[in-house]
């Protein structure tokens, strides 16, 4: 009986990898077909003069852009794939409210990319540009090196975004509160510029500074969003059917 559960959750897991993959795929042929308008994207922040140094590095520009774009739209799928794959697991209640989440999280996602390209990026860029020109050097950004730098920025903030909606769910499930957010107010605060030490790819203070703020500023979001939406600390957490098997099982 136990194999054949395992047989049937590995056999549901493949499919779903396989769906995901696939969707991976078409969107990346679609993309590479706008590839163009993609870099033309990426080059909003900096509105310079791209070069290529290799013959292929022009090329491999284009997969990158285009792949970038495929993750983020498969993104949505990825996480309702996920999702289909737990819902046995969840309660009556909890199985109909993916599409919500799914929602606020592509949302939040596209409001990390739009905020980093037209603010972040932008100030970022023109900072270390300035740097190398007050030591009378020529600016010739290579267009790999340039995609690459700007993917890290929009990736991070992206995933930043979704923050106050992973603090959200935790506190409905039970496992934190705002209280206790608060608490660790300036363990989090650390954390956070020690995440930007790691993840800025210059080591000026003033990159530092535009990765750590935002990551403050959403926390304090994710407090606000636990408080008004976030499970009230007196209800205990409802058991899943799993767990509720689990422990009537002698």
């Amino acid at each position: 009986m136990t194999s054949n559960f395992l047989t049937q959750h590995i056999a549901a897991m493949r499919r779903r990898v396989y769906t995901v993959v696939g969707f991976l795929a078409v969107t990346f042929a679609i993309s590479f077909v706008f590839a163009d308008i993609l870099i033309a994207w990426f080059r909003r922040p900096l509105p310079t003069d791209l070069v290529f140094y290799g013959p292929a590095e022009a090329l491999f520009a284009a997969i990158k852009v285009a792949f970038f774009a495929a993750i983020l739209l498969t993104l949505p799928m990825l996480m309702y794939q996920m999702w289909k794959f737990f819902e046995p697991a969840l309660l009556p209640h909890e199985q109909h409210s993916v599409f919500p989440y799914i929602a606020i999280a592509t949302l939040l996602f596209i409001c990390g990319l739009a905020v980093c390209n037209m603010l972040i990026l932008p100030l970022a860029l023109e900072y270390l540009v300035a740097q190398g020109e007050k030591l009378d050097l020529v600016p010739a950004l290579a267009v790999g090196q340039y995609i690459d730098f700007n993917a890290k920025f929009l990736l991070v903030f992206g995933v930043a975004f979704e923050l106050p909606l992973v603090m959200t769910m935790l506190a409905r499930i039970g496992a934190i509160s705002a209280e206790l957010l608060v608490q660790f107010r300036k363990h989090a605060i650390l954390v956070f510029f020690l995440l930007a030490t790691i993840m800025t790819p210059t080591p000026d203070a003033f990159n530092l500074i535009l990765m750590a703020v935002p990551l403050i500023l959403l926390y304090e979001v994710g407090i606000v969003s636990v408080r008004l939406w976030g499970r009230p600390g007196n209800t205990p957490p409802q058991k899943s059917p799993i767990m509720r098997t689990r422990r009537t099982t002698p």
